[in-house]
C-alpha cells in the first residue's frame, strides 16, 4: 500500500501547447530546408490528365512559306497522403525518331521534322534535360493533399521541307512526371 503521495493531473494546456510548437517548428524547418519536403512525403502519386494534343492543321511545303506551329496542353496532378510534397520534373520522350533534335512525325515512311517547346517563343525545347532539351523541374513546398498544375505545350513544324506525301502525318510523345 501507498502513502499518501499523489501525482498531479497532466496540464492539458501546456501539452496542447507543445504540440502546436512542435507543428510550428517542423513547418519552420521544412520552409528553410525545402529538399526535405519530399524525403517525408509517404503516400505521395502524380498523374498526368487533361492532355490536348499539338494540332498543327495543314502545312504548306512552298518554299517561303512559315513555319506551322500548334499548342497542346496537359495537367499534372500531385496528392501528397502524409506529409508534405517536394518537387518534381516532367520530361517529354524524343517520340518515335528517338532523338529532339529534331523530332520527326511520320505518314508511312515519309516524315516531316518537328519540335516541341516549353516556352511560346519556341526556344526552349522540352525533352528530358539531356541532348540541349530542357525539364520541368517544379515544386510545391508544404502543400499538404492535392496540388494542380497546367503546362502548355508550344509546337513548330520547320519550314521548307519538302513533304514526299500528302497525308495525315503523327507522333506519339510519352510525357512523364517524376516525384524528386
Amino acid at each position: 500500500m501507498m502513502s499518501g503521495h499523489r501525482c498531479p493531473a497532466p496540464d492539458l494546456q501546456r501539452i496542447d501547447a507543445m504540440k502546436r510548437l512542435s507543428a510550428i517548428a517542423l513547418a519552420a524547418l521544412l520552409l528553410a530546408l525545402p529538399e526535405v519536403a519530399s524525403a517525408v512525403c509517404i503516400l505521395c502519386s502524380c498523374s498526368i490528365s487533361n492532355v490536348t494534343n499539338v494540332a498543327f492543321g495543314t502545312y504548306n511545303p512552298l518554299p517561303g512559306a512559315a513555319a506551322d506551329t500548334g499548342t497542346g496542353h496537359f495537367r499534372v496532378s500531385c496528392t501528397a497522403g502524409l506529409g508534405l510534397l517536394g518537387s518534381y520534373t516532367v520530361d517529354l520522350s524524343p517520340g518515335g525518331s528517338g532523338t529532339y533534335s529534331p523530332r520527326k512525325m511520320s505518314s508511312g515512311s515519309n516524315t516531316l521534322n518537328y519540335n516541341l517547346y516549353m516556352d511560346a517563343a519556341r526556344t526552349t525545347v522540352w525533352g528530358d534535360g539531356t541532348g540541349g532539351t530542357s525539364r520541368v523541374n517544379d515544386s510545391s513546398v508544404l502543400t499538404i493533399g492535392n496540388f494542380v498544375r497546367d503546362y502548355d505545350v508550344y509546337g513548330r513544324i520547320l519550314a521548307n521541307q519538302q513533304a514526299a506525301w500528302p497525308g495525315s502525318y503523327a507522333d506519339t510523345i510519352t510525357l512523364t512526371v517524376t516525384l524528386n
